[in-house]
Parts: structure tokens; sequence; C-alpha cells
């Protein structure tokens, strides 16, 4: 069942991958390995081009001639023949229905060669989080990044943040952050894909302090 928040419906589907309802407007957050192409998206915002974040097939089984897809630059190589609204870390879009701002997303301890000191998500790739503002709720997906910290000027509602280790923040890490910006609602992702598993998302929940609320969603179909 998807998370209500006011006029607001939130299904997990899975990874990284989120679906946001209010009213008639659909926006996906990375969708990736979507099987049902219904409901169709106004709107899919991508973090990134690692393929369990911009994922073709699903965005094409989604999209209608009316999406809007935004995404860094860096995205743009796995998005060939689409249109794309293209955003760096630190812009803002108005998309007429809601506000997107653009933060940088990246890793500051996650390492795939720690003799060399080569991290997973180098800054400078540009690649982002989005804080999106719409109907007087802001909704944060932090995409693949440690509590990095521009993360500490976030003001949101509901933060949908990862919590797995590996390539992004650790349960530890996602709860520091979280006790850090004092969402209303805060919901773990990145586990039950590539990497981690719902312990994680119990973990991360444990140490949410605050009086935030913290969801644990059932993946969606």
């Amino acid at each position: 069942m998807p998370f209500r928040f006011g006029d607001f419906e939130i299904s997990w589907l899975g990874h990284d991958t989120f679906r946001v309802v209010r009213g008639s407007v659909v926006l996906y957050f990375d969708p990736f390995q979507v099987q049902v192409g219904e409901p169709k998206a106004d709107y899919i915002l991508v973090t990134h081009e690692h393929f369990d974040h911009c994922d073709p097939p699903s965005i094409k089984r989604l999209a209608k001639p009316s999406t809007v897809v935004v995404a860094p630059r860096i995205a743009r190589r796995c998005l060939e023949g689409v249109g794309v609204v293209e955003v760096g870390p630190g812009d803002v879009k108005d998309l007429g229905v809601f506000k997107v701002v653009a933060y940088p997303a990246y890793n500051v301890n996650k390492f795939r060669d720690k003799s060399r000191g080569v991290v997973f998500h180098p800054r400078e790739d540009g690649r982002v989080a989005y804080l999106v503002e719409w109907g007087g709720v802001r909704v944060f997906h932090a995409g693949d990044s440690d509590f990095v910290p521009e993360f500490r000027e976030v003001k949101a509602d509901i933060v949908l943040v990862p919590v797995s280790g590996v390539y992004v923040m650790t349960a530890e890490e996602a709860a520091e952050f979280v006790n850090a910006v004092s969402p209303r609602v805060a919901i773990p992702m990145h586990y039950g894909s590539i990497v981690g598993s719902r312990r994680d998302a119990e973990r991360f929940k444990s140490l949410v302090r605050g009086g935030v609320e913290v969801v644990i969603l059932d993946r969606e179909i």
C-alpha cells in the first residue's frame, strides 16, 4: 500500500524507485526494472547514469509523449533519443506543477579503490539529488550519496534516503542525516535489489530520533 501524506501517495517500487502521485499528476524517481507501465509518468526525475537508476526500458514503459524527463548531463548517454531537461548541482527548475532543486550527490567514504582514494560517485561527475517543492510539501530524494555537507541545508517534509552502505550511506549515516535535518517523515531505500536488506532499513529506523516518522514501505509492483 502507498504511504499517504495529505493528498500525496508515495509508493516504493524497489531499490531507489518511487512513484509520487498528487491528484492526476504522476512523478517517478529513478525508475528501475519497472514491469507495469501504468500509471504513466507526467514527470521522471533521474539522479544519475548508472543502470539501476537510469533504466531506458523502464522509462520507455512509463513515458507518454508529454512526459518530462529531468536528468543531469552525465545521464544523457543512457537517455539517447529522449528529450531531457538537463540539471546540475545547484540548479533550480520550475516545471510548472512543481519546482525542483538539484543538490550534489556524491561519495566521501565509499571507495572502489581505497588505496588510490577513488570513490564510487565523485563529486565532479555532477550526479544529483532532488528536492521537489510541490503543493506546499517538500520531498527530498537523496540519490546515490553519502551524508555530504550540502545535505545539511536540506529542508524537507519527506526524505527518501539510502541505507545500504557500499555505494551510499549506511543505516547509521542515513540516521545521522535525518537526525540533522529533522523531516516529518523518512522513508529508507537502496536495499533489497543490488545491495542491502530490510535489516538495514530496520537498523536505520531504530537510530532515528526527534519525533521523525520512519516509514518502511513494502515493495509494490
